[in-house]
């Protein structure tokens, strides 16, 4: 059985009930691992959960079938959840496939990996297993999972507000599904107490924040403060914040620079426009003093040259998600330095 982001909700159900082996894989590792936990709630029992990585199963491909036949120390019902990069688990769970007995279930999530690779072909066909591909989202897809998510909590919650979320999560469905949390429990809402949220309570909870928590970094790149940027790579790490959702924050302040420089022209200045002018280019106060430092760095071919070297660099996010974090440090080191010569 196939799936990708657009059906994986509607053959789900059927998916659970019917299948023993899942594989969620693709460039959207938030979404394929937000699929993963939605599978699990569908599960009819799903007991004790046990954690395998592929590196273990690839140097020993005969216990994952061992594992998924084994019994739980408390003789409860169990599954098996595996990270894997790639087709890393590719040879146990052709051995998984093959052992005698009915085994628990095993999902594996796997990262650099593609319906295309090794592991999805031994899967796809069979009726006992599910093989799900999931694309990076864009806006209108995950503000519509933000209110299947809200339904889900007993939210009521319109398009412009679950987009606000989508948003601030930067289109990881993950965070989105945080900030649902948060906002139910602020609410007190339930499936039995459905509640209507209003733009006060997304504020009230500090919803859809991430983005300005990139900020930092994302002033230093482009204002060239190499300073301060060791600094700010070091939260990065600590708080593991999603490298394409950093990105994206990059992106958009790129081509804000750019909005703003056309709109100004050659000899314009930020001080000719009223404060009205400045909001419809997204300028407010907190953040004009940035803006402006950036708008004297990146000017005529350098900010031309900014946009296709950040979608360049987003590309190869993507591509390579296991190194996303190194790559995109190496190269945000680059662009400050860069910045700081004016």
């Amino acid at each position: 059985m196939k799936a990708t982001q657009r059906d994986f909700r509607q053959v789900s159900q059927r998916a659970a009930e019917q299948c023993s082996t899942f594989f969620f894989c693709g460039p959207d590792e938030a979404g394929a691992a937000a699929a993963a936990a939605h599978l699990i709630t569908l599960l009819d029992d799903p007991g004790e959960r046990v954690e395998m990585s592929g590196a273990d199963l690839r140097r020993d491909p005969v216990i994952l079938g061992d594992e998924a036949r084994s019994g739980s120390l408390f003789g409860d019902t169990r599954y098996i959840y595996v990270r894997a990069n790639g087709d890393e688990a590719l040879d146990a769970i052709g051995n998984h496939l093959l052992a005698e007995g009915e085994g628990c279930p095993v999902i594996v999530v796997a990262t650099s990996a593609t319906d295309k690779s090794r592991t999805a072909k031994l899967l796809e066909k069979r009726k006992d297993a599910l093989v799900a591909m999931f694309w990076p989202p864009d806006l209108a897809t995950v503000s519509a999972n933000v209110r299947q998510m809200a339904d889900a909590a007993g939210l009521r919650l319109n398009g412009d507000l679950a987009e606000r979320i989508a948003r601030g999560a930067n289109l990881d469905v993950r965070l989105a599904q945080s900030e649902v949390t948060k906002l139910a429990l602020y609410c007190d809402a339930s499936p039995q107490s459905p509640k209507t949220v209003e733009a006060a309570d997304l504020e009230a909870i500090g919803a859809a924040t991430e983005e300005d928590g990139f900020m930092p970094l994302v002033n230093a790149v482009l204002s060239g403060e190499t300073g301060k940027l060791g600094r700010e790579l070091a939260r990065m790490r600590e708080h593991s914040m999603n490298p394409v959702g950093l990105l994206l924050a990059i992106e958009r302040r790129a081509a804000q620079l750019a909005q703003i420089t056309a709109k100004l022209g050659p000899r314009g200045s930020l001080e000719s426009m009223n404060k009205g002018e400045k909001a419809q280019l997204g300028i407010f106060w907190k953040e004009e003093r940035e803006i402006r430092n950036q708008l004297t760095r990146w000017r005529g071919d350098r900010l031309e040259r900014l946009g296709p070297r950040l979608i360049e660099l987003h590309r190869a996010l993507i591509t390579n998600s296991q190194a996303a974090e190194t790559l995109l440090a190496q190269d945000l080191v680059e662009i400050a330095r860069f910045a700081s010569r004016r």
